[in-house]
């Protein structure tokens, strides 16, 4: 890390951005952000296609997100939220729905799995309606007994509790 000044205190540089053009790019999310992946995870909740989050919750976990902003709004999300030393998921990922065949999902998720990496994770797991895109990111359908009961919190509050219809999916960094 470096260090500024003469009193040594650190100097926080900006990640890096994932452009596609001088107007898109996927960033940390912010405060500010969070009504929009709010509003953006609820319409996909309602569908059943992910679990919703409370707005208290997103607020308390805004250093977990990305976001792919175009400078006109959020158009897509994902977390990555660490449950071990060695383990994360990889969560709420959406991408609006008229922006769906862009490749936003896929940048979203990569990125995840790059800063997994940078903080040294090896193992990697999601659930999720959708094993056949997580498979085009080297996830591999597991059985859930596999996963920590630990990481089952969350699911007390899916309305789909506790008959689980989601595919445990897990990638080894």
């Amino acid at each position: 890390m470096k260090r500024a000044g003469p009193n040594l205190t650190p100097l926080v540089l900006p990640l890096p951005l994932i452009s596609d053009n001088n107007l898109s790019m996927i960033r940390k999310a912010t405060i500010q952000d969070i009504k929009e992946i709010h509003a953006l995870l609820s319409e996909y909740g309602s569908r059943g296609e992910l679990l919703s989050r409370p707005l208290s919750e997103l607020y308390d976990h805004v250093r977990d997100f990305f976001v792919f902003d175009e400078g006109k709004g959020i158009i897509g999300c994902c977390a990555l939220q660490f449950c071990w030393e060695d383990l994360a998921e990889v969560r709420s990922l959406a991408v609006r729905p008229d922006q769906h065949g862009r490749g936003i999902g896929k940048q979203l998720a990569n990125r995840a799995i790059d800063e997994a990496r940078e903080f040294g994770i090896t193992k990697l797991f999601t659930l999720t309606y959708r094993p056949g895109f997580f498979e085009t990111l080297d996830f591999s359908i597991i059985d859930r007994s596999e996963l920590p009961l630990k990481i089952w919190s969350d699911c007390i509050t899916c309305v789909k509790f506790p008959d689980c219809d989601e595919t445990a999916m897990m990638r080894t960094l």
